[in-house]
């Protein structure tokens, strides 16, 4: 490989991706890192300006010419940091963050478009040399917590629960294609028919790929949220994505004005069940049963929203 290869490449995708004139590949009114910086205040914990600079890579004085354009526009706010009133900390106003949901609806539009141009042969290849690249030329920092965003889902992330969860469970529990069976029926009814203002899916993303997932959908009993697939992939647990899907669910359910949260998983499930007794779940009631394959202990969980801390 040379320079020039390189070189090549980079002009490439750049234009594949727009990046000489992003705002008018999005038909927003950014450019790319302003762009970049609106995300990066929407999805991440980290909102001081030196953590901005230092995450984003940008010079200070850049960065605040950014944050005083963002700030006349009326998109953020800013103030001492809590931490340290040395520091500036820097919020998303309610318009900041309908810009930031413009944005990020637009570029999955964009990229969905881009993806739906690949053959679905060539898909998997793909992601592959993605991950490649992003192995061999990145700085292999370990993950923390803070890396990863809680979305809603795109093209294709539906079917990704289908697949995940087949596979994880066979893989970790033996479980067979009937398992697979139950989680796509869930997720079909869930795409057909759901009401998004009392129904939600989440998904967990750490550097671009989708590592866990958690569903929030009306129970039959009146006033009754539950609690549906929850998965973590392997590599990604020990980064607290468990806990934050869960406190998800039970934020929505009781914004949206469900009474209790219900859910029924099995005994095996062991790393589930102390994620959903840390978050003030009560086992209510247990009955063995033979499904996917394999002998199992069965176990409805129930949560008190108006009861559970706020």
């Amino acid at each position: 490989m040379t320079v020039q290869d390189i070189r090549s490449f980079n002009r490439f995708y750049t234009n594949v991706i727009g990046a000489l004139d992003y705002g008018r590949h999005l038909y927003a009114p950014y450019t790319l890192t302003e762009s970049r910086v609106l995300y990066e205040l929407a999805h991440s914990p980290r909102t001081d300006a030196v953590d901005l600079r230092t995450e984003l890579s940008l010079d200070s004085g850049y960065l605040s010419r950014i944050l005083n354009k963002f700030e006349q526009d009326g998109l953020v706010e800013r103030a001492p940091s809590e931490q340290d009133p040395r520091r500036r900390r820097i919020t998303l106003t309610a318009r900041g963050r309908d810009a930031a949901d413009l944005l990020d609806e637009r570029a999955r539009e964009t990229v969905g478009a881009l993806l739906a141009s690949v053959a679905p042969d060539d898909r998997q290849r793909l992601a592959e040399a993605m991950r490649t690249v992003r192995t061999i030329l990145g700085d292999d920092r370990v993950p923390r917590h803070e890396d990863v965003v809680l979305r809603e889902p795109g093209p294709g992330d539906l079917g990704w629960i289908v697949q995940r969860n087949a596979a994880r469970y066979a893989a970790e529990f033996g479980w067979n294609t009937d398992y697979e069976g139950l989680v796509a029926r869930i997720v079909a009814d869930f795409a057909e028919d759901h009401d998004p203002h009392l129904e939600r899916v989440w998904i967990a993303e750490l550097d671009g790929r989708p590592v866990g997932c958690v569903m929030c959908v009306r129970d039959d009993a009146p006033g009754t949220a539950r609690l549906r697939l929850l998965l973590v992939e392997p590599d990604a647990r020990g980064l607290r994505i468990g806990d934050r899907l869960v406190e998800a669910v039970i934020g929505f359910a009781r914004g949206v004005g469900y009474r209790e949260l219900v859910l029924w998983t099995n005994d095996v499930l062991a790393a589930a069940r102390r994620i959903y007794q840390r978050h003030g779940f009560v086992l209510v009631s247990e009955k063995p049963h033979r499904s996917f394959g394999v002998d199992l202990l069965g176990q409805d969980w129930r949560l008190d929203l108006h009861g559970a801390s706020e």
